[in-house]
This record gives C-alpha cells, structure tokens and sequence, in this order.
C-alpha cells in the first residue's frame, strides 16, 4: 500500500506546480504593490508570461492596439483580472496532468476546479466577507490533492468503491478506509509545502468542515463549501464522488450563505465561467 508521504512526495515532483501562486497572492495583498514588480514575478514563469500578453491581445481584453511586454498587458488586464487570470494559467498546467480515477474525462478536474474558483469568488463578492482574491485561490486549488490521488492511486479506486458500496457514507470516507489517508489531507500538505496561506491550506484539510475547523477559518471554508455545491449543480467536470456530497447548510447560512444566495448567485458563475472556457465549458482540455 502506498502511503500518504508516498502519494505527496510524487506529487511534489510533478512538472508544472503552482508553486509561483502563493507569491502573487502576498504581492497582490500588498498595498504598494507595483506594476513593475508584478511584471517582474511573471516573467520568472516563461510561460505564464507569454500567456499574459496572449490574452492581454486576445479580442475580450484588446482596444486595437497589440501589447508587446508584460508590463503593458498588465496595465491592460488590471490586478484582479491578471490575478484570476495568471492563477488559472500556473494551476491549470498542474492540473491538466492526464491521470485515471475519479472517473474524469480529459480536462474535468481544471474545469470542475475553476468553476469552483468563479463561484467561490462571486459569492465572497455577494456577501462581503471574505477576500475576493482568497476565495479564487481556495477554490482553484481546494482540491487538488484528488489530482495526486488519483496519479498514485489509481489501482485502488477499484476498492474505494467497493467500499463505499458497502459501508455507504461519503466518498472521503471510503477513501480513508481503503487507503488509510483521503485526498483531503494530501490537498493540505500539498498547499503546506508550496507556501500557500494557510487559510488555503485549512479549507483543503477541512474539507468538507467538521467540527474540528478553526473558527478563524470558517467563512472561508464556507464559501468554498457553497462553491463546490454550485459547481457541481453545474455538472460539468464532476468526478463520481460528487455523486456523495453533504451539504451542511447550517454552516452556510451562519456565514450569510442561503438558499436564495445561491441561487441568485449562479447565473454571474456561469457567464464568467462560459467567458473564460467558451466551448470548453463541458467537454475539452483546458489549456491556458
């Protein structure tokens, strides 16, 4: 059996990691952060940089004129867009990684991953109480530990799944029982050792909340719980575990979260979401 200090040193040595993330999130928290020195982190990721520009030209963001630099695409783009925008090109690569398990087609993780993102950010918009910029990043990468799971693991999905036909419960649970570990504990050590904030790293660990999460942490971690709820009432990008998901709607509606939220909610989700993935938005590999 493979075991969980296993399953995170494979990951860590994957290519592509979004381990840049964490110092655009400190930059960007920064009030005199600067369009120089934002430039600057970019372009120590080639490919993140030259993806900057490409969209930056591209026909949503482009007023006639080509950009050539980076930092002429950041003026253009604005901070929070360039934010959700370089977040979504690092985390994407990462997760684009072609792996078995969860029963996924090409591209489901980023996708399902991404809508949680939108989500999560829109309704930290709506609510006021939580960071618009920590919320994306949460939910971008919440759950990235399946993704290491399923690169290692993927021999044993066959008795996760028979565990959870016999023992029921959710699908965490089975994973526990078949593995001795689940993918949330590896998202939380992943997110640990690339420095991620640790309100990230909490979300991930306690995901979904149990009684044991950090109080300071729970508006987080309720957003992000309400975002993966929407995304998958979205269907697309959806694992089989979805299919076993609790909603706690005590926790959502302590931090301002209902129902009616929700719902009103989900149509901003899904025209940002067709507008970043356009046709991809169901089927596809998403490649930023």
């Amino acid at each position: 059996m493979i075991t969980l200090d296993e399953v995170c040193a494979r990951a860590l040595k994957l290519p592509c990691s979004p381990a840049l993330l964490p110092r655009l999130v400190a930059l960007l928290e920064r009030p005199d952060a600067g369009i120089d020195e934002l430039a600057a982190l970019i372009q120590l990721d080639p490919v993140l940089a030259s993806a900057t520009v490409r969209i930056a030209n591209s026909v949503y963001f482009s007023g006639g004129s080509p950009v050539a630099t980076v930092g002429e695409a950041v003026i253009r783009l604005g901070l929070r867009e360039l934010y959700r925008l370089a977040a979504l090109s690092m985390a994407s690569r990462w997760m684009s990684i072609k792996v078995e398990g969860y029963c996924w087609e090409a591209g489901d993780f980023c996708r399902a991953s991404l809508i949680s993102a939108v989500a999560a950010e829109a309704l930290a918009q709506r609510t006021g109480r939580v960071d618009l910029a920590m919320a994306y990043t949460c939910g971008l990468v919440h759950d990235i530990g399946k993704l290491a799971v399923a690169f290692s693991c993927a021999p044993s999905f066959a008795g996760i799944r028979a565990r959870r036909a016999e023992l029921g419960g959710t699908w965490l649970e089975a994973e526990t029982a078949e593995l001795g570990f689940n993918h949330a504990a590896v998202s939380a050590r992943l997110l640990a050792e690339w420095r991620f904030p640790e309100a990230c790293v909490a979300v991930a660990k306690f995901n979904p909340p149990t009684a044991d999460l950090p109080p300071e942490h729970a508006a987080q971690a309720a957003h992000i719980h309400a975002a993966q709820h929407m995304a998958a009432a979205f269907g697309a990008g959806q694992g089989e575990d979805a299919f076993f998901y609790t909603l706690d709607q005590e926790l959502l509606a302590a931090h301002g979260l209902n129902a009616e939220i929700l719902e009103a909610t989900l149509p901003t989700v899904f025209e940002r979401a067709t507008r970043l993935l356009q046709d991809r938005l169901n089927t596809g590999q998403v490649d930023f």
